[in-house]
């Protein structure tokens, strides 16, 4: 009687934790709209019917750039858990809509790995973190890739003031940090989150070619679809300025956001800030920047997350052994 009292408490404490995740992620969503320091709502809403933004075609269109994004996001990490296990197109779904509902709060989406983490076996949870891990990396190096392009063209255009000994510094604080990864991956008794790095070396080589490239592929695929997103709404908000040119600012904006640690709450004041500043070498209105950016966040982040949502609330994590279950359902 009492383990089956223990098992229901611990079913409802659970139910708890979810049912605050999802409040909490709906209300600091409503907080951010309702409270931009850079933006006002009212603004927002009076420049999209002004701009005529909200039609059928531009909405279909918006919707289908999100879900091809997210599509190949799926896509991508049922590739990447594939070495330790086998998971349905579904499944993925369920676990990184989840995860991005359950890692808002947390500076970066760190949360995402532990989230991601619940949804397989205890045995296979640092497996999975470190999956996790690869995969964000395959996203960050097409950030680096098109966002160094795009940067190179950016300052050939428009010389920044920075000191050649700042610049310096950095790629020798750069080339340093390089070189003790290199050296401590070599390192066979030291050990990260208690696991030997020789054993992560052997789960490492176990990760084929095949899967490493096409966790690259499909995040380049990924960067490639939703920059033109973020290009297609500065079109039809009537910004008028090359192709190339905006290009290379949108990477420069992703670029250079990439290394800002930060709250998924505050993800569109900081991306927000970093774009005005970066568009306005072109000469772009402040209002339409800023609403591109709430935008982009919307459709890419908010309704992907409301949706992950409902994963929430239907997440089953049993914390207590099967004797202890069967005692309860008595």
């Amino acid at each position: 009687m009492q383990k089956a009292a223990t098992y229901k408490s611990k079913q409802f404490l659970f139910l708890l934790i979810k049912l605050s995740i999802v409040f909490g992620a709906t209300y600091f969503i409503y907080y951010r709209l309702t409270n931009n320091d850079l933006l006002d709502f009212q603004v927002f809403i009076n420049l999209l019917n002004s701009k005529k933004i909200i039609t059928f075609t531009n909405i279909v269109l918006l919707i289908t750039f999100s879900i091809a994004n997210w599509f190949f996001e799926v896509l991508k990490w049922k590739t990447v858990v594939s070495p330790v296990k086998s998971i349905s197109f579904s499944d993925s779904v369920r676990q990184s809509l989840g995860a991005l509902t359950a890692s808002l709060f947390t500076p970066n989406k760190i949360g995402e790995y532990g989230a991601k983490a619940l949804y397989f076996e205890k045995k296979l949870r640092k497996k999975i973190v470190l999956l996790t891990l690869i995969n964000n990396l395959g996203q960050l190096f097409a950030t680096l890739l098109f966002g160094s392009v795009g940067f190179s063209f950016f300052l050939r255009h428009y010389p920044l003031n920075i000191s050649l000994n700042r610049i310096y510094l950095i790629l020798a604080f750069l080339l340093f940090l390089s070189g003790f990864v290199f050296w401590f991956i070599k390192q066979k008794k030291y050990r990260i989150n208690g696991v030997p790095v020789e054993k992560l070396k052997a789960f490492l080589k176990k990760i084929t070619l095949k899967v490493q490239l096409a966790n690259i592929a499909f995040s380049l695929v990924r960067y490639l679809i939703f920059s033109h997103q973020f290009y297609f709404l500065l079109f039809i908000f009537g910004v008028q300025a090359g192709y190339w040119e905006m290009m290379a600012a949108i990477s420069t904006v992703y670029l250079l956001t990439s290394a800002i640690p930060m709250l998924f709450i505050f993800d569109v004041l900081v991306k927000g800030s970093v774009a005005v500043w970066v568009f306005g070498f072109w000469g772009v209105n402040e209002l339409s920047v800023l609403s591109v950016i709430t935008l982009m966040w919307l459709l890419n982040f908010v309704f992907p997350a409301v949706a992950g949502s409902y994963y929430v609330l239907n997440f089953s994590f049993n914390p207590v052994s099967f004797n202890e279950k069967e005692i309860a359902d008595k």
